[in-house]
Protein backbone atom coordinates (compact mmCIF):
# COMPACT_ATOMS: atom_id res chain seq x y z
CA UNK A 1 0.00 0.00 0.00
CA UNK A 2 1.40 3.46 -0.83
CA UNK A 3 2.77 5.49 2.06
CA UNK A 4 0.13 8.22 1.46
CA UNK A 5 -2.68 5.81 2.28
CA UNK A 6 -0.91 4.78 5.49
CA UNK A 7 -0.72 8.43 6.48
CA UNK A 8 -4.46 8.78 5.99
CA UNK A 9 -4.99 5.68 8.14
CA UNK A 10 -2.63 7.03 10.80
CA UNK A 11 -4.43 10.37 10.83
CA UNK A 12 -7.86 8.77 11.13
CA UNK A 13 -6.80 6.47 13.99
CA UNK A 14 -4.99 9.33 15.70
CA UNK A 15 -8.07 11.53 15.60
CA UNK A 16 -10.20 8.77 17.04
CA UNK A 17 -7.71 8.07 19.81
CA UNK A 18 -7.29 11.75 20.74
CA UNK A 19 -11.04 12.24 21.01
CA UNK A 20 -11.48 9.17 23.21
CA UNK A 21 -8.44 10.11 25.28
CA UNK A 22 -9.78 13.60 25.93
CA UNK A 23 -13.10 12.18 27.10
CA UNK A 24 -11.38 9.73 29.45
CA UNK A 25 -8.84 12.33 30.58
CA UNK A 26 -11.58 14.79 31.52
CA UNK A 27 -13.39 12.03 33.39
CA UNK A 28 -10.38 11.17 35.57
CA UNK A 29 -9.38 14.81 35.86
CA UNK A 30 -12.83 15.60 37.19
CA UNK A 31 -12.63 12.80 39.78
CA UNK A 32 -9.19 13.83 41.04
CA UNK A 33 -10.08 17.53 40.90
CA UNK A 34 -13.22 17.05 43.00
CA UNK A 35 -11.19 15.00 45.48
CA UNK A 36 -8.67 17.84 45.74
CA UNK A 37 -11.48 20.36 46.22
CA UNK A 38 -12.88 18.27 49.05
CA UNK A 39 -9.47 18.21 50.74
CA UNK A 40 -9.13 21.96 50.35
CA UNK A 41 -12.71 22.48 51.54
CA UNK A 42 -11.87 20.75 54.81
CA UNK A 43 -8.76 22.83 55.48
CA UNK A 44 -9.14 26.06 53.51
CA UNK A 45 -12.56 26.86 52.10
CA UNK A 46 -14.32 26.77 55.46
CA UNK A 47 -11.93 29.39 56.87
CA UNK A 48 -11.62 33.08 56.20
CA UNK A 49 -9.26 32.74 53.22
CA UNK A 50 -9.38 35.11 50.20
CA UNK A 51 -10.80 33.62 47.02
CA UNK A 52 -7.67 34.53 45.06
CA UNK A 53 -5.49 32.52 47.43
CA UNK A 54 -7.86 29.55 47.15
CA UNK A 55 -7.69 29.67 43.35
CA UNK A 56 -3.89 29.80 43.48
CA UNK A 57 -3.81 26.77 45.78
CA UNK A 58 -6.02 24.90 43.33
CA UNK A 59 -3.74 25.95 40.46
CA UNK A 60 -0.67 24.67 42.29
CA UNK A 61 -2.46 21.34 42.84
CA UNK A 62 -3.23 20.80 39.15
CA UNK A 63 0.13 19.22 38.09
CA UNK A 64 -0.40 16.22 40.39
CA UNK A 65 -3.95 15.81 39.08
CA UNK A 66 -2.90 16.01 35.43
CA UNK A 67 0.06 13.65 35.96
CA UNK A 68 -2.28 10.95 37.27
CA UNK A 69 -5.00 11.59 34.71
CA UNK A 70 -2.68 10.99 31.75
CA UNK A 71 -2.01 7.24 32.28
CA UNK A 72 -5.58 6.29 33.13
CA UNK A 73 -6.88 8.49 30.33
CA UNK A 74 -4.56 6.67 27.92
CA UNK A 75 -5.87 3.28 29.07
CA UNK A 76 -9.57 4.09 28.86
CA UNK A 77 -9.10 6.23 25.76
CA UNK A 78 -7.33 3.48 23.81
CA UNK A 79 -9.94 0.92 24.87
CA UNK A 80 -12.76 3.23 23.77
CA UNK A 81 -11.09 4.23 20.50
CA UNK A 82 -10.22 0.72 19.33
CA UNK A 83 -13.53 -0.56 20.67
CA UNK A 84 -15.38 1.99 18.55
CA UNK A 85 -13.41 0.95 15.47
CA UNK A 86 -14.22 -2.71 16.17
CA UNK A 87 -17.89 -1.96 16.83
CA UNK A 88 -18.22 -0.19 13.45
CA UNK A 89 -16.30 -2.97 11.63
CA UNK A 90 -13.60 -0.46 10.69
CA UNK A 91 -10.80 -2.74 11.89
CA UNK A 92 -12.07 -5.36 9.44
CA UNK A 93 -12.24 -2.70 6.75
CA UNK A 94 -8.62 -1.70 7.40
CA UNK A 95 -7.50 -5.30 7.22
CA UNK A 96 -9.53 -5.95 4.08
CA UNK A 97 -7.80 -2.94 2.53
CA UNK A 98 -4.42 -4.47 3.25
CA UNK A 99 -3.53 -2.47 6.37
CA UNK A 100 -1.67 -4.82 8.77
CA UNK A 101 -2.62 -4.90 12.43
CA UNK A 102 0.80 -3.50 13.32
CA UNK A 103 0.11 -0.44 11.17
CA UNK A 104 -3.20 0.10 12.96
CA UNK A 105 -1.45 -0.09 16.32
CA UNK A 106 1.52 2.12 15.34
CA UNK A 107 -0.15 5.55 15.82
CA UNK A 108 -1.69 4.41 19.12
CA UNK A 109 1.71 3.24 20.40
CA UNK A 110 3.31 6.52 19.28
CA UNK A 111 0.66 8.55 21.10
CA UNK A 112 1.09 6.37 24.19
CA UNK A 113 4.80 7.21 24.17
CA UNK A 114 4.05 10.92 23.75
CA UNK A 115 1.59 10.81 26.65
CA UNK A 116 4.19 9.01 28.78
CA UNK A 117 6.72 11.75 28.12
CA UNK A 118 4.13 14.45 28.84
CA UNK A 119 3.11 12.78 32.10
CA UNK A 120 6.76 12.42 33.11
CA UNK A 121 7.46 16.12 32.52
CA UNK A 122 4.36 17.00 34.50
CA UNK A 123 5.34 14.65 37.33
CA UNK A 124 9.05 15.49 37.36
CA UNK A 125 9.08 19.25 36.83
CA UNK A 126 5.68 20.89 37.26
CA UNK A 127 4.63 18.76 40.26
CA UNK A 128 7.65 19.77 42.43
CA UNK A 129 7.26 23.37 41.30
CA UNK A 130 3.56 23.38 42.15
CA UNK A 131 4.20 21.74 45.52
CA UNK A 132 6.83 24.32 46.48
CA UNK A 133 4.52 27.18 45.51
CA UNK A 134 1.64 25.50 47.36
CA UNK A 135 3.75 25.25 50.52
CA UNK A 136 4.96 28.84 50.21
CA UNK A 137 1.44 30.20 49.80
CA UNK A 138 0.10 27.99 52.60
CA UNK A 139 2.74 29.37 54.97
CA UNK A 140 1.72 32.90 54.03
CA UNK A 141 -1.90 32.01 54.80
CA UNK A 142 -0.83 30.59 58.14
CA UNK A 143 0.75 33.88 59.10
CA UNK A 144 -2.44 35.73 58.17
CA UNK A 145 -4.89 33.06 59.41
CA UNK A 146 -3.23 31.07 62.22
CA UNK A 147 -6.49 29.21 62.90
CA UNK A 148 -5.83 27.23 59.70
CA UNK A 149 -3.40 25.04 61.59
CA UNK A 150 -5.60 24.25 64.59
CA UNK A 151 -8.51 22.15 63.38
CA UNK A 152 -11.47 20.96 65.47
CA UNK A 153 -10.92 17.79 67.48
CA UNK A 154 -7.39 17.26 66.19
CA UNK A 155 -3.96 16.35 67.53
CA UNK A 156 -0.98 18.40 66.37
CA UNK A 157 2.67 17.80 67.24
CA UNK A 158 5.24 20.61 67.16
CA UNK A 159 8.80 19.75 68.17
CA UNK A 160 8.42 18.69 71.84
CA UNK A 161 4.79 19.79 72.22
CA UNK A 162 1.48 18.08 71.45
CA UNK A 163 -1.72 20.14 71.18
CA UNK A 164 -5.14 18.48 71.40
CA UNK A 165 -8.07 20.71 70.51
CA UNK A 166 -11.79 20.54 71.11
CA UNK A 167 -14.29 22.33 68.92
CA UNK A 168 -12.84 25.27 66.94
CA UNK A 169 -15.09 28.07 65.69
CA UNK A 170 -13.60 31.08 63.94
CA UNK A 171 -10.66 31.93 66.23
CA UNK A 172 -12.05 30.31 69.40
CA UNK A 173 -11.22 26.90 70.88
CA UNK A 174 -13.67 25.48 73.41
CA UNK A 175 -11.24 23.10 75.15
CA UNK A 176 -7.50 22.67 74.86
CA UNK A 177 -4.90 20.20 76.14
CA UNK A 178 -1.17 20.82 75.69
CA UNK A 179 1.51 18.25 76.54
CA UNK A 180 5.15 19.41 76.64
CA UNK A 181 8.10 17.06 77.01
CA UNK A 182 11.61 18.26 77.63
CA UNK A 183 14.85 17.28 79.30
CA UNK A 184 13.64 18.41 82.71
CA UNK A 185 10.35 16.54 82.63
CA UNK A 186 6.79 16.83 81.35
CA UNK A 187 4.19 19.56 81.64
CA UNK A 188 0.46 19.22 80.97
CA UNK A 189 -1.66 22.33 80.39
CA UNK A 190 -5.44 22.03 80.51
CA UNK A 191 -7.45 25.10 79.47
CA UNK A 192 -11.06 26.07 78.91
CA UNK A 193 -12.22 28.51 76.21
CA UNK A 194 -9.24 29.96 74.35
CA UNK A 195 -8.74 32.39 71.49
CA UNK A 196 -6.26 32.26 68.60
CA UNK A 197 -4.43 35.30 67.32
CA UNK A 198 -1.51 35.90 65.00
CA UNK A 199 1.54 38.02 65.67
CA UNK A 200 0.76 41.49 64.37
CA UNK A 201 4.45 42.35 64.39
CA UNK A 202 5.07 39.63 61.84
CA UNK A 203 7.27 37.55 64.14
CA UNK A 204 5.79 34.26 62.98
CA UNK A 205 3.96 33.31 66.17
CA UNK A 206 0.52 31.85 66.86
CA UNK A 207 -0.67 33.17 70.22
CA UNK A 208 -3.18 31.23 72.28
CA UNK A 209 -4.94 33.21 74.99
CA UNK A 210 -5.95 30.52 77.49
CA UNK A 211 -8.53 30.84 80.26
CA UNK A 212 -9.34 28.64 83.29
CA UNK A 213 -5.85 27.16 83.16
CA UNK A 214 -4.57 24.20 85.17
CA UNK A 215 -1.00 22.97 84.71
CA UNK A 216 0.68 19.86 86.07
CA UNK A 217 4.46 19.47 85.88
CA UNK A 218 6.44 16.30 86.56
CA UNK A 219 10.15 16.82 87.14
CA UNK A 220 12.74 14.14 86.44
CA UNK A 221 13.82 14.28 90.07
CA UNK A 222 10.42 12.89 91.07
CA UNK A 223 8.90 16.22 92.09
CA UNK A 224 5.44 17.32 90.97
CA UNK A 225 4.15 20.87 90.66
CA UNK A 226 0.81 22.34 89.71
CA UNK A 227 -0.73 25.77 89.37
CA UNK A 228 -4.01 27.38 88.44
CA UNK A 229 -4.55 30.66 86.61
CA UNK A 230 -7.41 32.65 85.19
CA UNK A 231 -5.46 33.56 82.05
CA UNK A 232 -2.31 32.42 80.30
CA UNK A 233 -0.67 33.17 76.94
CA UNK A 234 0.89 30.29 75.03
CA UNK A 235 2.93 30.91 71.85
CA UNK A 236 3.64 28.54 68.95
CA UNK A 237 6.44 29.39 66.52
CA UNK A 238 5.26 29.08 62.93
CA UNK A 239 8.66 27.79 61.91
CA UNK A 240 7.87 24.67 63.96
CA UNK A 241 4.68 24.09 61.96
CA UNK A 242 4.19 21.98 58.85
CA UNK A 243 7.73 20.70 58.49
CA UNK A 244 6.63 18.77 55.39
CA UNK A 245 5.73 22.03 53.68
CA UNK A 246 9.18 23.45 54.26
CA UNK A 247 11.09 20.28 53.45
CA UNK A 248 9.57 18.52 50.41
CA UNK A 249 9.66 14.75 50.43
CA UNK A 250 10.79 12.56 47.54
CA UNK A 251 7.36 12.71 45.91
CA UNK A 252 7.63 16.50 45.61
CA UNK A 253 11.22 16.44 44.31
CA UNK A 254 12.46 15.99 40.76
CA UNK A 255 13.89 12.62 39.78
CA UNK A 256 17.40 14.12 39.61
CA UNK A 257 17.15 15.55 43.12
CA UNK A 258 15.82 12.23 44.41
CA UNK A 259 18.70 10.40 42.70
CA UNK A 260 21.28 12.75 44.26
CA UNK A 261 19.75 12.22 47.71
CA UNK A 262 19.73 8.46 47.13
CA UNK A 263 23.46 8.56 46.36
CA UNK A 264 24.12 10.31 49.68
CA UNK A 265 22.00 7.83 51.60
CA UNK A 266 23.62 4.87 49.85
CA UNK A 267 27.06 6.20 50.75
CA UNK A 268 25.99 6.53 54.39
CA UNK A 269 24.54 3.01 54.32
CA UNK A 270 27.81 1.62 52.94
CA UNK A 271 29.70 3.28 55.79
CA UNK A 272 27.37 1.74 58.36
CA UNK A 273 27.64 -1.72 56.77
CA UNK A 274 31.42 -1.40 56.62
CA UNK A 275 31.43 -0.51 60.30
CA UNK A 276 29.33 -3.59 61.00
CA UNK A 277 31.73 -5.79 59.01
CA UNK A 278 34.67 -4.39 60.98
CA UNK A 279 32.82 -4.99 64.25
CA UNK A 280 32.12 -8.59 63.26
CA UNK A 281 35.79 -9.09 62.37
CA UNK A 282 36.87 -7.56 65.68
CA UNK A 283 34.53 -9.78 67.69
CA UNK A 284 35.61 -12.86 65.71
CA UNK A 285 39.28 -12.19 66.46
CA UNK A 286 38.51 -11.57 70.13
CA UNK A 287 36.55 -14.82 70.28
CA UNK A 288 39.45 -16.75 68.75
CA UNK A 289 41.98 -15.23 71.15
CA UNK A 290 39.67 -15.80 74.10
CA UNK A 291 39.14 -19.39 73.02
CA UNK A 292 42.91 -20.05 72.87
CA UNK A 293 43.51 -18.33 76.20
CA UNK A 294 40.74 -20.20 78.02
CA UNK A 295 41.76 -23.50 76.43
CA UNK A 296 45.29 -23.06 77.78
CA UNK A 297 43.94 -22.02 81.19
CA UNK A 298 41.66 -25.05 81.17
CA UNK A 299 44.60 -27.30 80.33
CA UNK A 300 46.49 -25.88 83.31
CA UNK A 301 43.46 -26.41 85.54
CA UNK A 302 43.08 -22.71 86.32
CA UNK A 303 39.39 -22.54 85.30
CA UNK A 304 36.46 -24.91 85.23
CA UNK A 305 35.12 -26.25 81.96
CA UNK A 306 31.57 -25.09 82.73
CA UNK A 307 32.70 -21.47 83.14
CA UNK A 308 34.73 -21.66 79.92
CA UNK A 309 31.73 -23.01 78.07
CA UNK A 310 29.43 -20.26 79.42
CA UNK A 311 31.88 -17.44 78.62
CA UNK A 312 32.57 -18.66 75.09
CA UNK A 313 28.88 -19.34 74.49
CA UNK A 314 28.00 -15.78 75.51
CA UNK A 315 30.61 -14.30 73.17
CA UNK A 316 29.45 -16.56 70.32
CA UNK A 317 25.81 -15.52 70.77
CA UNK A 318 26.79 -11.84 70.70
CA UNK A 319 28.78 -12.45 67.53
CA UNK A 320 25.88 -14.24 65.86
CA UNK A 321 23.47 -11.45 66.84
CA UNK A 322 25.74 -8.91 65.20
CA UNK A 323 26.02 -11.05 62.08
CA UNK A 324 22.24 -11.46 61.88
CA UNK A 325 21.56 -7.74 62.42
CA UNK A 326 20.38 -6.28 59.09
CA UNK A 327 21.53 -2.75 58.38
CA UNK A 328 18.52 -1.21 56.66
CA UNK A 329 17.80 2.42 55.78
CA UNK A 330 14.04 2.99 55.58
CA UNK A 331 14.61 6.48 54.21
CA UNK A 332 16.69 5.11 51.33
CA UNK A 333 14.00 2.54 50.59
CA UNK A 334 11.37 5.28 50.49
CA UNK A 335 13.46 7.42 48.14
CA UNK A 336 14.19 4.42 45.89
CA UNK A 337 10.50 3.54 45.65
CA UNK A 338 9.52 7.12 44.85
CA UNK A 339 12.33 7.36 42.28
CA UNK A 340 11.06 4.36 40.34
CA UNK A 341 7.47 5.50 40.83
CA UNK A 342 8.30 8.76 39.05
CA UNK A 343 9.03 6.71 35.94
CA UNK A 344 6.67 3.76 36.26
CA UNK A 345 3.41 5.73 36.54
CA UNK A 346 4.07 8.11 33.59
CA UNK A 347 5.30 5.30 31.35
CA UNK A 348 2.26 3.26 32.27
CA UNK A 349 0.67 5.13 29.35
CA UNK A 350 2.71 2.99 26.99
CA UNK A 351 2.00 -0.23 28.90
CA UNK A 352 -1.69 0.63 28.97
CA UNK A 353 -2.02 1.12 25.21
CA UNK A 354 -0.06 -2.08 24.53
CA UNK A 355 -2.47 -3.92 26.82
CA UNK A 356 -5.61 -2.13 25.66
CA UNK A 357 -5.20 -2.63 21.91
CA UNK A 358 -5.54 -6.45 21.74
CA UNK A 359 -8.17 -6.39 24.51
CA UNK A 360 -10.31 -3.87 22.63
CA UNK A 361 -10.11 -5.99 19.46
CA UNK A 362 -12.21 -8.58 21.30
CA UNK A 363 -14.90 -6.25 22.68
CA UNK A 364 -17.40 -6.85 19.88
CA UNK A 365 -20.19 -4.53 18.74
CA UNK A 366 -20.53 -2.53 21.96
CA UNK A 367 -16.83 -1.80 22.00
CA UNK A 368 -16.79 1.78 23.34
CA UNK A 369 -19.08 1.11 26.32
CA UNK A 370 -17.36 -2.16 27.19
CA UNK A 371 -13.97 -0.47 26.82
CA UNK A 372 -14.93 2.29 29.23
CA UNK A 373 -16.12 -0.13 31.89
CA UNK A 374 -13.14 -2.44 31.44
CA UNK A 375 -10.80 0.54 31.60
CA UNK A 376 -12.18 1.55 34.99
CA UNK A 377 -11.67 -1.97 36.34
CA UNK A 378 -8.10 -2.16 35.07
CA UNK A 379 -7.38 1.33 36.48
CA UNK A 380 -8.53 0.26 39.93
CA UNK A 381 -6.52 -2.97 39.72
CA UNK A 382 -3.41 -1.11 38.55
CA UNK A 383 -3.65 1.46 41.35
CA UNK A 384 -4.16 -1.32 43.89
CA UNK A 385 -1.00 -3.05 42.62
CA UNK A 386 0.95 0.21 42.83
CA UNK A 387 -0.16 0.83 46.41
CA UNK A 388 0.45 -2.81 47.31
CA UNK A 389 3.93 -2.71 45.80
CA UNK A 390 4.71 0.51 47.62
CA UNK A 391 3.58 -0.97 50.94
CA UNK A 392 5.48 -4.23 50.44
CA UNK A 393 8.55 -2.33 49.33
CA UNK A 394 8.55 -0.33 52.54
CA UNK A 395 7.81 -3.27 54.83
CA UNK A 396 10.02 -5.84 53.11
CA UNK A 397 13.50 -4.43 52.35
CA UNK A 398 14.45 -7.60 50.48
CA UNK A 399 11.96 -6.64 47.74
CA UNK A 400 13.56 -4.56 45.01
CA UNK A 401 12.06 -1.03 44.73
CA UNK A 402 12.34 -1.40 40.95
CA UNK A 403 10.24 -4.57 40.96
CA UNK A 404 7.77 -3.14 43.48
CA UNK A 405 6.99 -0.14 41.25
CA UNK A 406 7.41 -1.64 37.78
CA UNK A 407 5.64 -4.97 38.39
CA UNK A 408 2.15 -3.68 37.34
CA UNK A 409 3.62 -2.24 34.12
CA UNK A 410 5.49 -5.46 33.40
CA UNK A 411 2.32 -7.53 33.91
CA UNK A 412 0.24 -5.33 31.59
CA UNK A 413 3.01 -5.21 29.00
CA UNK A 414 3.43 -8.98 29.03
CA UNK A 415 -0.30 -9.63 28.76
CA UNK A 416 -0.66 -7.08 25.98
CA UNK A 417 2.22 -8.48 23.94
CA UNK A 418 1.00 -12.07 24.45
CA UNK A 419 -2.52 -11.21 23.26
CA UNK A 420 -1.14 -9.16 20.38
CA UNK A 421 1.01 -12.03 19.14
CA UNK A 422 -1.91 -14.41 19.46
CA UNK A 423 -4.13 -12.04 17.47
CA UNK A 424 -1.56 -11.75 14.68
CA UNK A 425 -1.26 -15.53 14.41
CA UNK A 426 -5.01 -15.96 13.93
Amino acid sequence: MPRRRYRISYLYITQEFIFSFLVAFLFFFGIFFVNQLLLLAEDILTRNVPLGAVLRLILYSLPSIVALSFPFGALVGSLMAVGRLVGNNEIQAFQASGVPTGRIFAPIAALGLVLSLGSFVMNDYLLPLGTLNFGRLYRELLYANPELELEPYSIRRYQDSTIITGNVRDNRIDDLLIIERGRDGERIILAGPSTISGDEAGGGVISLDLSSVFTHTRRNAGRYEYLQAEHMQYNILLRDITVALRTPGPREMSSYDVFVEMQKQEADLRVRRQAQAEEILRRTNELQLDYLGKFEALARGEVESGRVQNDLGTRLRELNRERDRVIFDRGLQLYSIEFHKKFSIPFACLSFVVFAFPVALRTGRRGRAVGFGLGLLVSVAYWAMILGGQTLGMERPEISPFLAMWFPNIVLLFLGLAMHVRWIRR
